[in-house]
């Protein structure tokens, strides 16, 4: 009589041979056929006549279902399997998004909304406040006071993974999902998205006299609220 595996223990999830405890199986054979509804003690013997062993596959059917192979075998089709849906699964990347000194409240939420999206898809998210000209020589409290008014607009929950600090474009920081949070709709219509970034076309809550297109550095500082 072929030698039975042994049961490894608590940790193992899937019960061979004699560590089955249902009474009844719906068995299984070697090549996927139906060999039907056995008691414990024939299908050990029908899996010891084909020298292989008595594998639970699923343990919360009714009957459980067993599998007649080689528990070797079963081991590393499993393992590929599992290799195989891992190669599937999403894989989560870091994004960026840049904001600038200038620009109005309704392009803000339009790009706040798009870094929301991206936070619920998982990603991380590299926030970057862009600075040129005299920009780079402002106080680093009031530039980085300007990003972080930026960041309380985006809605989502999340977290800072990397704090502020200073970067070859102006400032940056990274923020990433809280996990368990509750998704948000940050539904971003597209081509509202384009409007925003286009620099020729301004904000509807801006007066006309801003529809020019050159502004001084000193007009784009008195703009409350100016990001993007």
């Amino acid at each position: 009589m072929r030698p039975q595996r042994k049961y490894s223990g608590p940790d193992t999830r899937t019960r061979i041979n004699k560590a089955i405890r249902a009474s009844e199986l719906r068995v299984v054979g070697p090549e996927g056929e139906n060999i039907g509804t056995l008691s414990l003690v024939d299908a050990l013997k029908k899996a010891d006549e084909l020298k292989l062993d008595l594998i639970e596959i699923s343990p919360k059917a009714k009957p459980p279902v067993a599998k007649i192979m080689d528990y070797g075998q079963y081991r590393y089709d499993s393992k590929r399997k599992a290799s195989q849906a891992k190669a599937k699964a999403h894989v989560t990347e870091t994004k960026s998004a840049q904001v600038k000194i200038g620009t109005g409240e309704h392009d803000q939420q339009l790009k706040a909304k798009r870094i929301a999206q991206w936070l619920d898809e998982g990603h991380r998210v590299k926030v970057d406040l862009f600075l040129w000209g005299r920009y780079k020589y402002m106080e680093a409290e009031f530039l980085k006071e300007r990003l972080a008014r930026f960041l309380k607009i985006i809605p989502a929950e999340y977290k800072v993974a990397d704090p502020m600090k200073k970067s070859p474009k102006g400032w940056t920081t990274t923020i990433e999902r809280i996990p368990g949070a509750k998704k948000q709709k940050a539904v971003v219509n597209l081509d509202d998205e384009k409007t925003a970034d286009t620099p020729e076309e301004k904000s509807a809550d801006e007066p006309e006299k801003s529809k020019s297109k050159k502004r001084s550095l000193d007009d784009l500082l008195d703009i409350e609220g100016g990001l993007i």
